[in-house]
């Protein structure tokens, strides 16, 4: 296969590099770029069970999950090349000592760079973000190991500088991506089956019906009744534009880009996933069925009244939610016009919905731990995946 250009921006928490790295994103779609864009730590949620003195028991091969991440990555690049990528933005954290190691991600034409921050700025960043009685220990000691590793990557510091000036420094410096790269024209047999099997339970509906929420809620729990269990969230790995025509909700990207992690979570030891994503129609449902032929989905469609979806949207539009920091959240900020289009839309969608799936859960005005706990008793989860 022929190497996707990648840019890897990579930093400490508060430095910026999720923001910098999604805004350079919009800017290159806005000129006419196809690309796509992946936070690496969204590819990388595989975790054993929870012990008394760690809540994600670390891999003694591979501390911090960083080699699981970069094997996700190079497993999805095909499928952004296929989708018709002509390059592909990466947002994350790597190794402090090794950096990001480009013999994991074989399937990269890799540039990386380093943002950091003077640790009086970072310390005020992360402070605004968690507030101020907050410890940053571990986030500042990870920010002076980077320093200390003496890599030969591009390193700018964001120190005093506003996300536009960040992002300009980016390409300048980087000169990325380059004019000479030619686009690929969208596979036609894209995705192609992926034969690895497994149970997965997906979490559908439209915007606001509280998909990542419970299903964060559900996969917790598999995991402290003791499975080795995986989480995605769909729209964390369909971030593609522009949005091919025929597939306005870049299902055919989502359903490849979960098949491909799903099998690297397999090889890793996973025994199950809990997917998260949107679903208008039942139409859609088939691409994931094809692209995941030999495991077994169990479709869970939640539901909310459009009293509670209005409510959902607006507090999203004001930024409260539990997913706040997550790039790509196009409610907040948005007019009150605007986030009433939303709620009303997911409200169709909710109708149109009707009878899809293999089970159907009420939300409204319950807590989500009561909501997970339905969903586990409803579809005998957790007993042992095969």
């Amino acid at each position: 296969m022929t190497a996707v250009p990648v840019l890897w921006v990579y930093g400490a928490s508060g430095v910026g590099k999720t923001t910098v790295t999604w805004e350079l994103f919009v800017q290159l779609v806005r000129e006419g770029v196809p690309a796509g864009y992946v936070d690496i730590d969204q590819i990388g949620m595989c975790y054993a069970p929870p012990t008394p003195h760690h809540w994600a028991p670390e891999p003694v091969a591979d501390p911090g999950r960083h080699r699981l991440k970069t094997r996700a990555l190079d497993a999805v690049l095909a499928n952004f090349r296929d989708a018709g990528a002509r390059c592909v933005l990466v947002s994350g954290v790597t190794d402090p000592v090794r950096g990001v190691e480009a013999s994991h991600v074989p399937h990269a034409a890799l540039t990386t760079c380093r943002l950091r921050a003077e640790p009086a700025e970072l310390r005020r960043r992360l402070a605004a973000r968690a507030g101020a009685t907050s410890d940053f220990a571990a986030e500042l000691a990870y920010a002076d190991a980077l320093d200390r590793a003496g890599t030969t990557d591009l390193c700018l510091d964001t120190t005093g500088l506003t996300i536009a000036e960040v992002v300009a420094e980016v390409r300048a410096r980087t000169g990325w991506p380059d004019p000479a790269v030619s686009v690929e024209a969208p596979s036609p047999t894209f995705p192609a089956p992926d034969p690895t099997p497994g149970r997965i339970l997906w979490l559908c509906g439209p915007a606001a019906v509280g998909k990542s929420t419970v299903g964060w809620q559900v996969y917790q729990r598999l995991r402290v009744a003791g499975v080795n269990a995986a989480f995605v969230d769909l729209d964390q790995v369909g971030f593609f534009r522009p949005v091919p025509a025929g597939d306005p909700g870049n299902h055919r990207l989502k359903a490849a880009n979960l098949a491909a992690v799903w099998r690297v979570f397999r090889s890793s030891g996973a025994e199950c996933l809990v997917t998260v994503g949107p679903l208008d129609r039942a139409e859609e449902v088939p691409t994931y069925h094809a692209a995941l032929p030999a495991a077994r989905i169990t479709l869970c469609r939640l539901h909310a009244s459009p009293r509670v979806l209005a409510d959902r949207v607006a507090r999203r539009g004001r930024g409260l939610t539990p997913t706040r920091g997550l790039a790509g959240d196009e409610l907040i900020g948005q007019s009150r016009e605007r986030l009433h289009e939303v709620a009303a839309r997911s409200a169709r969608v909710l109708d149109a919905l009707a009878g899809v799936g293999d089970l159907w859960v009420e939300t409204d005005d319950r807590p989500a731990d009561e909501i997970a706990a339905e969903i586990l008793r409803r579809t005998g989860w957790p007993s042992r995946p095969r």
